[in-house]
């Protein structure tokens, strides 16, 4: 009795996209040989969300899914952001794992293959761990303070030096997509699941073409909203500053009535009382501001506002747009 071979496993490759058109053909035709590499291993999509992009981004992935069915995009209404950008192709993707990959090449397609052995073994999570990377000094020396502090802050640990570029079980997945986030750090939230992960170590590569969409302001923002998602650390260091100013404040008052009571005829230190006020308005608007964040997160969950609004998309069923 002939028995039907099982179907080789679906492995979808996650690209958010954004202005990246001079990119896309040297991206493809490096995606399409490691698909016709792994071609006994595994099928391969290739799917693409285009966050609104004002160059000819979205007519060349027209283009591309002409000449390759496995080429499939969906196009936003509106930029939602980088990292809600790659959640909504998550909730898009068909593959029994889901490779999450750059379009500007920096992040070695060929790669593709040692995750999906690790897969294969049983890991549920493979990243990529940049051991180089080809930008300058400074912005260098941010990126490695900047991983190990939420690293140190977060409940629980988050890899360090190591990017949105990872390959992750469908279960992964699945459990990814119940989480209300509205502003999600995946790397974060993946890391807070617990599953099986292991890193592969590389070199990152320069940009091939175009620009960076990610430049200082952005890079310090996402670090801000992994630390506020994933840690309780800035509520803790509110509570303890607000204990340590009570006490000094008890302190100093009984401080105070003492000296008056030694030296009735003390001159009023006007100064130093304008001084300590401002201090402890300019505390406590801080500290307002730290709780103010946390209930702002609050807020938008309870307006359980879309991850994105889908525009256009290309080798999509209507039944199959979720969002």
């Amino acid at each position: 009795m002939n028995s039907t071979p099982e179907p080789l496993p679906l492995i979808s490759i996650s690209i958010p996209v954004f202005n990246e058109a001079d990119n896309l053909a040297a991206l493809h035709a490096r995606l399409a040989a490691v698909a016709d590499r792994m071609a006994g291993r595994c099928r391969l999509e290739f799917l693409f969300s285009d966050n609104s992009s004002t160059d000819t981004t979205w007519p060349d992935l027209i283009v591309l899914a002409r000449t390759d069915p496995r080429v499939r995009a969906i196009r936003f209404a509106k930029n939602v952001g980088f990292q809600r950008s790659i959640l909504a192709n998550y909730l898009h993707a068909r593959g029994d794992a889901v490779m999450q990959i750059d379009a500007d090449l920096q992040d070695p397609p060929e790669l593709l293959e040692q995750f999906f052995d690790l897969w294969r073994q049983g890991y549920h999570v493979v990243y990529g761990v940049r051991e180089k990377r080809k930008e300058g000094a400074v912005i260098n020396a941010i990126r490695w303070l900047g991983y190990r502090a939420i690293d140190l802050v977060s409940e629980y640990p988050i890899p360090r030096d190591a990017g949105d570029f990872r390959l992750i079980d469908r279960k992964v997945l699945n459990a990814l997509l119940r989480l209300k986030t509205p502003n999600p750090y995946l790397r974060g939230m993946i890391a807070s699941l617990g599953f099986l992960q292991i890193g592969v170590p590389y070199a990152r590569d320069a940009r091939t073409a175009g620009q960076s969409k990610f430049g200082l302001g952005r890079l310090v923002g996402l670090g801000l909203t992994a630390v506020l998602n994933h840690s309780t650390v800035p509520l803790r260091v509110a509570s303890l500053l607000g204990t340590l100013m009570l006490g000094l404040s008890l302190i100093g008052g009984i401080y105070y009535v003492t000296l008056r009571l030694l030296h009735p005829n003390l001159p009023e230190g006007l100064a130093s009382i304008h001084i300590i006020v401002l201090f402890g308005i300019g505390l406590q608007s801080l500290l307002l501001g730290i709780v103010g964040e946390y209930l702002l997160r609050i807020y938008v969950i309870l307006q359980s506002e879309p991850v994105a609004v889908v525009r256009d998309s290309i080798n999509f069923e209507p039944s199959e747009l979720k969002l």
